[in-house]
């Protein structure tokens, strides 16, 4: 499978990152393996998870995630077959605060433990947290990478002002850069990231591995009716898709999986792939048949005429 710089980590990735988000939560761990497997046998080798995995679930404690793969990493002996991603941040630590150096250097070795790994490839910090200066938290993550600890350093949830200082910060101090950003990006949800935080990571060259992907489900157009939203748990936030946008894009979704054999979870993912400066979207699977959907998704390629169709759909202007 192609892969794609991280950044200016030196880290590859494939053009799809699996979320990890759902071991340990819908998926147990004999799931959890056979997924992990169908994964590196596809080539979808780069992994996404967090220590705060799955701390919604009643009578978790975050961490699960990142313990199913630890794990599995143990029970298969693949661990420099696959680059794992997690995150810091959403938690706070025994200082009561989220990216604090204390935080930092404490949730780093707990994900390490569970990850039964000596280095986290990507380190990243889940979201802004700006009770705590930069420079304090970017020397924790240096601290951590001069450790061998961790390989590179990204960012999840910051503004495009932010972004930019703490790259400035880095640049300033000598200190490791954000190499990536994990922002909310998808057909449906444009303005932010092309309008705030696109141009920053395009001028200092990150990379950008976006989650939610297919907007929770609904870009796979198993809801085109407000009937339809009963039939997940996801489904009742996802109403506000459903409105002449959002059709819209369904419409163009469908139009485009035709001419191409494809479906439209599939090409929704194929937009992200083929934007400029998009490293590779996160998306996950419950079961095998939706790994095999993201596996097409990560090789289908579309023609011109197909993005700008899309192109036009989502565009958050003509909304």
């Amino acid at each position: 499978m192609e892969m794609r710089p991280l950044g200016r980590s030196g880290l590859q990735v494939p053009p799809l990152m699996f979320g990890g988000n759902v071991f340990g939560w819908t998926v147990d761990e004999a799931a959890s393996f056979r997924l992990l497997d169908g994964c590196v046998q596809a080539g979808l080798v780069a992994i996404d998870t967090a220590d705060v995995y799955s701390r919604w679930v009643p009578g978790h404690q975050g961490g699960e995630s990142e313990t199913i793969i630890g794990n599995w990493l143990a029970r298969r002996g693949r661990r420099d077959d696959v680059l794992i991603a997690t995150k810091v941040g959403m938690i706070p630590g025994a200082d009561g605060r989220h990216l604090s150096r204390a935080t930092i250097l404490a949730a780093a070795d707990a994900s390490l433990a569970r990850l039964r790994t000596d280095v986290i490839d990507l380190y990243q910090a889940h979201k802004d947290d700006e009770e705590i200066p930069l420079e304090e938290t970017l020397e924790a993550f240096a601290e951590l990478v001069r450790q061998g600890k961790v390989r590179a350093i990204g960012a999840s949830n910051y503004s495009g002002a932010r972004l930019a200082e703490a790259l400035a910060v880095s640049a300033r101090l000598g200190l490791p850069r954000y190499e990536t950003l994990q922002p909310h990006y998808n057909l449906l949800e444009r303005a932010d990231y092309e309008r705030d935080l696109e141009p920053v990571v395009r001028e200092h060259g990150l990379g950008v591995i976006n989650y939610f992907a297919l907007a929770a489900g609904f870009l796979t157009g198993k809801y085109r009716s407000e009937a339809d939203l009963s039939k997940s748990q996801r489904g009742a936030s996802l109403g506000k898709y459903l409105d002449a946008r959002g059709k819209q894009v369904l419409a163009a979704l469908d139009a485009v999986a035709a001419r191409r054999d494809a479906t439209p979870g599939q090409v929704a993912i194929a937009w992200l792939i083929a934007r400029p400066g998009i490293s590779a979207p996160i998306a996950s699977a419950t079961n095998e048949a939706q790994l095999a959907e993201l596996v097409r998704a990560a090789s289908l390629r579309l023609e011109a005429v197909d993005i700008a169709e899309l192109d036009r759909a989502s565009d958050p202007a003509g909304g």
